[in-house]
């Protein structure tokens, strides 16, 4: 493993923690020096990077997140690590910044340990992409975002707009992504139109509300996740940079945390825009909690995905006069979870291997039985062939 604690300040040694909390559980960067990393597990990143955002704000830093952190309980038997890696360092330039979090994210993500990024402006998803090229595989991401963010590729990348430099950047690894809890209000009709053009997914505020149960396969079928902590309403995130009068809850953001957390495909998350200074405490304790629930939910990773032998899962064939095929669904005999398999060209081998098998519901199978054919196996099928 390369050595990644050059990017990296220490944080303040916790006196005394409380017994049994995670102040006591959590393996950090402190004045005894960097964390030996040797097994599977979660690491937090505090990144001060606001240039693309914010740049008032260059140089300051605000984790009183962490305190929050070490102050709550494990639940159950957290039988992995946690490490609290520090400060990332901002670089000279905002792309030496970009550079040092993509080489802390390959490392970490080769090493089975999920990166989970809090701080800067959101445009640090870019940096976090660009983690994957060294892995050379196609990848999906998920914003959990009241707009798109797509932006103008021919424009400087920005915090709302840095989704078209992922759709530009070259080699490309990114097969899909999806965006959960946008607003229509704040959004072009041209965005729309681009990402219905690119068979990506976009679940508006209103249909996430209906029911948050829509999220679960999204967050079950994402390699990264990315949550902009301005898309939470403001009376449930107070502080100078929070204005949007609807948007997500609490509860919200943390339940989605806990469907991330539990997805055996995820690899990293970032928890982006918490803009240092007049920010309530009670935010800076809401972040501790998105926190914890990711944490929780990923000490109830079953590894449930149906890549090789499918004997712990039951088949459902649907044939569809349609399309003059059969739709094949698996559900896991363990966790009662759904998916469907959409078939690709066989000359591509394994390179949509992790892609073919597409997170689903019950609901889906129950259309196709009706014979409609599921709009994410159609999407999906586009972008295979």
């Amino acid at each position: 493993m390369k050595d990644i604690s050059i990017y990296f300040s220490s944080i303040e040694t916790v006196g005394n923690p409380i017994s049994e909390s995670l102040g006591e559980f959590i393996f950090r960067h402190d004045a005894s020096g960097f964390p030996e990393i040797d097994g599977a597990g979660l690491a937090l990143i505090y990144v001060p990077e606001f240039r693309n955002g914010e740049p008032s704000l260059h140089g300051q830093t605000d984790d009183r997140f962490r305190n929050h952190l070490n102050s709550f309980f494990p639940a159950g038997s957290w039988n992995f690590k946690i490490y609290d890696l520090g400060n990332l360092m901002p670089g000279e330039r905002v792309e030496d910044t970009y550079f040092a979090l993509r080489q802390v994210v390959a490392e970490l993500v080769k090493k089975s340990v999920i990166p989970i990024v809090i701080g800067g402006s959101q445009d640090l998803t870019y940096a976090m992409y660009q983690g994957y090229e060294e892995l050379e595989q196609l990848i999906n991401v998920l914003n959990i975002d009241s707009k798109l963010d797509l932006g103008d590729p021919e424009l400087p990348i920005g915090k709302d707009a840095y989704v078209s430099k992922l759709l530009m950047h070259r080699p490309c690894y990114l097969f899909n992504l999806s965006v959960i809890g946008y607003q229509t209000p704040l959004v072009k009709a041209s965005e729309i139109d681009l990402f219905e053009k690119l068979f990506f997914d976009a679940v508006r505020l209103g249909e996430f509300k209906a029911d948050f149960r829509i999220a679960e396969p999204f967050l079950r079928n994402t390699d990264l996740l990315s949550i902009d902590l301005q898309a939470i309403k403001a009376s449930d995130f107070k502080g100078k940079y929070f204005s949007q009068p609807n948007g997500l809850d609490n509860q919200d953001i943390c339940q989605i945390a806990r469907y991330a957390g539990i997805s055996d495909k995820l690899t990293s998350v970032g928890l982006f825009n918490l803009l240092p200074g007049d920010i309530a405490e009670s935010a800076h304790a809401e972040i501790a909690q998105i926190i914890w629930y990711f944490i929780d939910g990923y000490s109830q990773r079953v590894g449930d995905f149906p890549i090789g032998s499918k004997k712990d899962y039951t088949k459902f064939t649907v044939f569809l006069d349609e399309i003059n095929h059969d739709i094949i669904f698996y559900r896991s005999n363990r966790s009662e979870r759904w998916w469907m398999e959409v078939p690709y060209p066989p000359k591509e081998g394994i390179k949509y291997e992790r892609h073919h098998m597409v997170p689903c519901d019950k609901s889906q199978y129950n259309n196709a039985l009706n014979g409609d054919i599921p709009n994410l196996w159609w999407k999906t099928y586009q972008k295979l062939g």
